[in-house]
């Protein structure tokens, strides 16, 4: 881990802790060596922050090549290895892609969103096929992973509200197998994304919980 990256992961830890504690469920699914994916549920700009604080590895991210103006910004990007993508999603940017299979080849973990864009609802959308066509290309472990909550304490449209527990699941590794269908020819990218995503729908908020 990267000092850069352990610091603002401390930070973001921190935040997490004072303002949305919730409830964490499986960090002990997480590889500990190895390349692997985490794919999770989105529905607040919290949730890669939340989900990457409480994991004890370095996570690449996505995110949109537009955000790179120079700057403080820019330059945080660089250091925690951001990989720049298309507004359309990594599905489409052969660039992102090769970004994405070479950072996994040097054993780097990367999270993503299948649904593509933020749920407005806090409801589990339909998947795109870009996660399942890295998932099935890349052949490593994919961590299915529900965060809870995110969109009442600063959802699409909505402010930021302090004090919304907000709570993270990571389920166990999905192999290769489990979410690949040679058989479905061009939909084998589809079906792994809804096979990763009902893997994701499955993880149940824990009890102590209260919505």
């Amino acid at each position: 881990m990267s000092p850069v990256y352990g610091l603002f992961q401390y930070l973001f830890y921190s935040v997490y802790r004072m303002f949305f504690r919730g409830e964490v469920v499986g960090v002990e699914n997480i590889p500990e060596t190895g390349p692997f994916l985490l794919a999770a549920n989105h529905a607040s700009h919290l949730d890669p922050p939340a989900i990457g604080s409480n994991v004890p590895r370095q996570l690449a991210f996505f995110a949109r090549k537009t955000l790179w103006k120079g700057g403080v910004l820019s330059w945080w990007m660089d250091q925690a290895g951001c990989i720049p993508v298309d507004r359309d999603g990594a599905g489409s940017d052969v660039s992102a892609i090769k970004r994405v299979l070479k950072a996994l080849k040097e054993g780097r973990a990367l999270l993503l969103f299948p649904e593509g864009t933020r749920s407005a609802d806090g409801e589990i959308k339909a998947p795109k096929s870009g996660v399942g066509m890295i998932a099935c290309r890349a052949r490593v472990p994919v961590v299915p992973v529900r965060i809870f909550n995110s969109h009442r304490a600063w959802g699409r449209g909505g402010s930021f509200t302090p004090g919304v527990p907000v709570s993270i699941y990571y389920g166990k590794p999905l192999t290769t197998a489990d979410i690949e269908d040679k058989a479905a020819g061009k939909e084998r990218y589809q079906v792994a994304s809804e096979r990763i995503m009902a893997a994701i729908s499955r993880l149940e908020i824990p009890p102590a919980v209260v919505i």
